[in-house]
């Protein structure tokens, strides 16, 4: 029986079972603890931590959010630090759920009584069931075949005769026929991955109808064997008119097999793992959000990499990525994302802000922002209660003027838009008098 452990970002897991479980702390058995350490590196590639020891029996999860199974069987499920309180998992797994669906443009559905239903499900089990649901509607359709070209050995006839095979022949196999001819056949790199998934969706689940309703489909699929090089497929999937009826289904199948997965487990085990950067999932969600509201005469560009710092050598170092480069007519706004709690409150504290960041935005703003006009720098953390509205603004040399702007995750808005003259829908852009008379009021 798979033991599931719910925790959020940041939170301690021990081997002590003194230790009173909570979204902050919780006892996970010797087993899941011995492989959490050995597997998980302490670092991915972008230098977020993991996790870190504290301790001989002690384990501190980093910014990662999902779900992780041991062998063992213990199922831990990372929740989004954003709400307080510890009555907050299920308004917590929705969030992430949003997040992701958003953030990696994966297919929306209009909510049903499935979805009610599920809705206090851990996060795997959510994307089961997704996964099983576009399946289902899938197979109703049928699958794609394709007619492939075989060569075999037959004692009969059958389709083409290979002339040159057959009369290489031996004198003693005349009586074979070689031949070639085309089969219809299901064996395609797109089904090969949706079968691999539903073998893993099989394994993994933990939800009864879920298992049911796998265990019928993957019957219907029999035929089709499994992929035996899932990077390789995944480089074959079409995009045809023949084949739009897949396009729902192949982000739910590289989500199941870790395809978009940004972590490299060090043993070879297969549970169901889907681990994401909260920073990462954050500037994701953040960006597929303002670019449907952005106008049509604005340009957005993501990781903008025109500019270096400085200058050596004869050559450029140190280049220079804002998270969001936004261009309408003659103006530009830096945006970039911080998944950090900040407070309103604290001005002496300096609001918890990192002096770091500014020094980055500062940065950004001295090299991509036209010298002649006002610049626009725009920081951008997560609405919380503890910042429901955005800062006055910060003044930099160079005419730079830098905003921090709270982003409310659940109604998909910048919040304070206005004050930047940003061209979003619904905050058309002002004029500098316009501007003057929304910070006098």
């Amino acid at each position: 029986m798979t033991d599931t452990i719910v925790v959020r970002e940041y939170a301690r897991l021990t081997t002590d079972a003194s230790t009173i479980n909570s979204l902050d702390a919780a006892c996970i058995s010797q087993s899941a603890f011995d492989w959490l350490c050995g597997s998980i590196p302490t670092t991915d590639a972008h230098g977020s931590s993991i996790g870190r020891m504290e301790g001989r029996g002690s384990l501190r999860l980093g910014n990662y959010v999902g779900c992780l199974e041991t062998p063992c069987g213990t199922r831990l499920e990372i929740l989004p630090k954003h709400y307080d309180g510890e009555d907050c998992t299920a308004q917590s797994r929705v969030l992430l759920r949003r997040m992701i669906q958003i953030a990696l443009d994966l297919p929306a559905r209009e909510a049903g009584e499935a979805d009610l239903n599920l809705f206090d499900a851990p996060i795997s089990e959510w994307v089961i069931g997704k996964f099983l649901t576009v399946l289902k509607q899938l197979v109703k359709r049928g699958l794609r075949f394709n007619y492939q070209r075989v060569e075999d050995e037959q004692v009969f006839m059958r389709g083409q005769l290979n002339v040159a095979k057959q009369l290489r022949q031996p004198p003693s196999r005349r009586h074979q026929f070689q031949i070639r001819h085309d089969i219809f056949s299901a064996n395609l790199p797109e089904n090969r991955l949706i079968k691999s998934a539903l073998e893993n969706v099989c394994k993994a689940t933990q939800d009864a109808l879920h298992w049911r309703l796998g265990h019928e489909l993957r019957i219907l699929l029999h035929e089709v064997p499994s992929s035996q090089n899932v990077w390789s497929d995944f480089t074959y999937w079409r995009s045809s008119r023949l084949l739009a009826g897949y396009q729902a289904i192949k982000p739910w199948c590289e989500l199941i097999l870790r395809q978009k997965v940004p972590l490299a487990l060090s043993q070879d085990w297969r549970g169901i793992s889907l681990l994401f950067p909260m920073e990462k999932l954050f500037e994701r969600y953040v960006a597929n959000c303002l670019r449907r509201q952005l106008s049509s005469e604005t340009s957005i560009k993501f990781q903008a990499r025109q500019h270096y710092l400085c200058e050596h050598d004869g050559g450029r170092i140190f280049r220079l990525e804002p998270d969001f480069l936004v261009t309408h007519s003659a103006r530009q706004w830096i945006l970039d994302t911080k998944w950090k709690r900040i407070d309103c409150s604290k001005r002496k504290e300096n609001y918890g802000l990192d002096q770091s960041d500014f020094y980055q935005l500062f940065a950004y703003g001295h090299k991509y922002l036209d010298e002649r006009s006002v610049g626009e720098l725009v920081l951008i953390y997560p609405k919380t209660a503890s910042f429901p509205r955005s800062l006055p603004p910060f003044d930099l040399p160079r005419q730079l003027r830098l905003w921090v702007l709270p982003f409310d995750l659940e109604g998909e808005s910048l919040d304070g838009v206005e004050m930047t003259m940003l061209p979003l829908s619904g905050s058309p852009v002002r004029t500098a008098s316009q501007l003057g008379a929304v910070l006098h009021i």
